[in-house]
């Protein structure tokens, strides 16, 4: 599969109307209604200092499973061991963040966390993977900490799942193949976002040029936190160009301002701080047909939710030694064991 198969879940529909327009301020697309929405409410939560008593949910062996996830102090790495408790997964109470964030403590799910900051990461972490030789490590942190992430648990030797986009991913796959550590690597873990973006590359590889002169528009608003443009969108971009639209990556239109998001793009006010709103509007030379494709996210459980899926996948490749050692989010969907 293609890039974010290295990475989304959707509708697609054909119509005569367009679903863009432009405002008469030049603001840009302005989507005139909202055709789909994958409703996921953010959760909060934290972690645990000293030594976690696990208490089983299930007599299911995944709850031998023991995660780190680091960047517990933010939201997607709130909402990540919120899912992972739930699935009964062994919460680390040990993660890893910026150097302000060292020694602080994060509360989540009653588990309390110490945050490790840079200059402690080696040693910390080869104690940790010590302590539990089964540790997956999953990483929600920054773009700029990828790579160095990445290095230090291929050093180590652990097993990690990387949901953190950007960074430079060239290095980022050269790093993990010449250590032969077991990784699932994707900007995009919402299992039915990633099925539907597999879908898209399918019709790119067996229709190439099906959409030649068709031009298109591309939108997408997140939260204002997010720095980068949206990996996902990227990835469908690059479909359309298979399909045979001109389209460059600049002209992606980012929202981040959250008076446009919820004026302009129809982002629900409680969810400003945590959305993916995608579209994508093609149109043809002489303006008479148009295809539109959207998916919408509210909240933060959708990622958490595959990221535990992930989670449990890799954990299963690593106990059967398998010998491919890097996957993403289209293996887990392949595997079939979807909660």
């Amino acid at each position: 599969m293609g890039s974010l198969l290295k990475a989304s879940s959707n509708v697609f529909r054909l119509e005569k109307v367009p679903f863009l327009s432009r405002s008469k301020t030049g603001q840009g697309i302005v989507p005139k209604r909202v055709a789909f929405r994958l409703a996921t409410v953010a959760s909060s939560l934290s972690a645990s200092t000293g030594t976690v008593q696990h208490h089983p949910k299930s007599n299911s062996p995944d709850i031998a499973i023991p995660i780190m996830v680091n960047g517990c102090t933010g939201k997607m790495g709130k909402s990540v061991i919120k899912a992972a408790d739930s699935a009964g997964l062994h919460i680390v109470p040990v993660s890893f963040g910026a150097e302000k964030e060292s020694g602080q403590t994060v509360e989540v799910c009653g588990k309390e966390i110490l945050v490790h900051g840079p200059s402690e990461r080696e040693s910390i972490l080869a104690s940790v993977f010590q302590e539990y030789p089964n540790l997956i490590v999953v990483d929600y942190t920054v773009p700029a900490t990828v790579n160095d992430n990445a290095e230090l648990y291929c050093k180590v030797g652990v097993p990690f799942v990387m949901g953190t986009t950007g960074g430079d991913r060239d290095r980022l796959y050269k790093t993990v193949e010449e250590s032969k550590v077991y990784a699932v690597i994707s900007p995009q873990m919402g299992k039915q976002v990633v099925a539907f973006l597999a879908a898209m590359d399918i019709m790119a590889e067996q229709f190439p040029g099906a959409f030649s002169g068709y031009s298109l528009q591309v939108m997408e608003s997140h939260q204002a936190s997010k720095l980068d443009t949206s990996g996902t969108a990227k990835a469908i971009i690059s479909c359309f160009q298979k399909l045979g639209v001109s389209f460059d990556m600049d002209q992606i239109q980012m929202i981040r301002d959250p008076k446009q998001q919820i004026e302009m793009v129809g982002v629900p006010e409680e969810h400003l701080a945590g959305h993916a709103f995608h579209l994508y509007h093609l149109t043809s030379p002489d303006q008479t047909v148009s295809f539109e494709f959207q998916h919408n996210v509210c909240g933060r459980s959708i990622y958490a939710e595959g990221t535990v899926d992930a989670v449990l996948f890799l954990a299963k490749k690593v106990k059967s030694k398998e010998d491919k050692r890097i996957y993403n989010m289209i293996d887990v969907l392949r595997e079939g064991k979807m909660r």
